[in-house]
């Protein structure tokens, strides 16, 4: 899954592709390095960062979901929490809802099963502006994998089927780096809730703190992580690297032909 953010200020590429032509040109290119998926988001979810109206979201969004389906024919995700454009994407031929919330805004839940799409639900502690000031768990591993259950079961009531939906534990979402490599380390633990898990760890900060690489020098360590939560059982990475990604997991499926 390719990251294409069409927001002025997410952490890693904020402002680069807000333009229509140049999200195209970005999600060409991470197509033709190998990308299966098109993650658009319109709503950066950094640490610290602020909401925004769903005017704006869908200002940003939906031209470019338009676009990436109608003139690549691109399979694309929405990166949203918001049921208007989860509607709205839905209806110009989105394939999948991406929700860092887990349908928890008023109208998803009823929105996201209107669509008859998947969906991603995702852990997330408190909210992007506040998240990551002090999260504390009594296990991050059993509360995470207890959220996801809960939000699967709500998600369920709601009418969306269990063999649509996918789990992301939400690594950097209020977590530190403590938490999230207790939850990379436990990964496979997150296979009992009988899923396909989707992984977010590309360019993420605790690279940066474990490393002391800035964002532009952190493709080694989301290789060397993207690899780790393959091994671990993720079945769709969330990458800015397509390329360099796709080359490491060919590699590893390679090595995994010749195991037996």
């Amino acid at each position: 899954m390719g990251v294409l953010n069409v927001t002025p200020d997410s952490f890693s590429d904020g402002g680069r592709f807000i333009q229509r032509d140049a999200a195209l040109r970005q999600a060409q290119r991470m197509l033709d390095d190998g990308a299966a998926i098109i993650d658009v988001g319109g709503e950066s979810t950094r640490p610290g960062a602020a909401p925004v109206s769903c005017q704006q979201e869908c200002d940003r969004v939906l031209p470019v979901v338009e676009a990436l389906v109608r003139e690549l024919g691109a399979l694309v995700s929405v990166d949203t929490s918001t049921a208007e454009v989860m509607r709205e994407a839905a209806g110009l031929g989105a394939g999948l809802i991406n929700d860092v919330r887990a349908l928890r805004r008023p109208g998803a839940l009823e929105a996201a099963a209107a669509t008859g799409l998947p969906v991603c639900l995702m852990h997330m502690q408190g909210e992007p502006g506040t998240m990551q000031e002090a999260p504390r768990y009594a296990d991050v591993v059993d509360e995470v994998v207890d959220f996801l259950a809960a939000r699967m079961a709500a998600a369920e009531a709601a009418g969306i089927p269990a063999d649509r939906l996918l789990l992301d534990p939400g690594f950097g979402f209020g977590k530190t780096d403590a938490h999230n490599l207790r939850l990379l380390a436990k990964l496979p633990r997150f296979g009992d809730l009988g899923r396909p898990l989707l992984v977010g760890l590309s360019r993420k900060s605790m690279i940066g703190r474990i490393t002391g690489r800035p964002v532009e020098e952190r493709l080694a360590g989301s290789i060397s992580l993207a690899l780790m939560a393959a091994e671990r059982g993720a079945h769709i990475l969330r990458v800015h690297d397509v390329r360099e990604t796709v080359d490491a997991l060919a590699l590893l499926q390679a090595t995994r032909e010749h195991e037996d």
